[in-house]
């Protein structure tokens, strides 16, 4: 089994922790976690690796899997670590029972996102397109399978997946949905008048336009900003790449139930 490990450089815990994973693996190592270690890294597009060990919280994973392929065994050190699957202290019986075949892959659907026909990076919790200044109401239209679905004001609009949905649309009033559903969420952000909270459709073709020429961001998974505006269209749907999580654990409902409801 060939191991990767990327860290949050940012955080000196996250960091420590990785240099002992690299002591205990001997893994490949990602090249901003090498720099902050004064060692050698690859980037993250260059790893070839069966499993991608995090040292973080989701936005580590989610930085992860938007350039890398591997199957992700995260560790949280973050705060609810709701994609992670192990605590630090928990690495040597994880890896055990990695090299004993006692674990099941979790997939999980992801967002293939198209801006003017170009490809960006896959989103595995959402996209959202947001008003570049605060408090300034945007007009947006959505097509659905190329019928319009709405149009409408707002801060802006989230599309996530399932796995999204107890992430940023959740907070913006959206719904949770089970995880192995292949749907969208589509939540507006403070909206003008009254509006649904969200539409929760079957994955398939959706198109985005900007109706009053204004700058917007598109931001993917919290991770990428991309200013967009005048006749900029985004174009979502499912994607043909499944994020891959290494479980020891069976069930989503207790992961939502602890992680979330509680």
């Amino acid at each position: 089994m060939k191991y990767g490990v990327v860290a949050n450089p940012e955080k000196k815990e996250c960091v420590r922790f990785a240099e002992y994973v690299i002591k205990k693996l001997n893994p490949t190592v990602e090249e901003r976690t090498a720099k902050v270690l004064g060692m050698e890294g690859v980037p993250l597009e260059d790893m070839d690796v069966d499993i991608i060990i995090t040292v973080g919280g989701d936005g580590t994973i989610l930085l992860t899997l938007q350039k890398a392929k591997g199957k992700i065994l995260g560790i949280n050190m973050g705060l609810l670590g709701f994609l992670t699957e192990i605590r630090p202290e928990e690495l040597e019986s994880a890896i055990k029972r990695i090299e004993e075949g006692d674990y099941h892959v979790d997939r999980r659907m992801r967002l293939k996102i198209m801006l003017n026909r170009k490809r960006m990076h896959d989103c595995v919790n959402e996209a959202v397109i947001h008003t570049y200044e605060i408090a300034k109401l945007r007009s947006y239209s959505i097509y659905y399978e190329d019928e319009l679905l709405d149009d409408f004001r707002a801060d802006g609009l989230i599309v996530a997946t399932p796995t999204g949905s107890t992430s940023y649309s959740l907070s913006a009033g959206g719904p949770i949905l089970h995880p192995y559903m292949e749907s969208f969420v589509f939540t507006p952000i403070a909206p003008f008048n009254r509006y649904p909270r969200s539409f929760v459709l079957p994955a398939g073709r959706v198109r985005i336009e900007l109706k009053d020429g204004r700058k917007n961001l598109l931001v993917l998974d919290g991770q990428e900003s991309i200013e967009i505006g005048g006749d900029d269209i985004v174009e979502i749907e499912k994607s043909e790449n499944y994020a891959e999580f290494i479980r020891f654990e069976k069930s989503v409902v207790s992961r939502i139930r602890e992680k979330i409801l509680r």
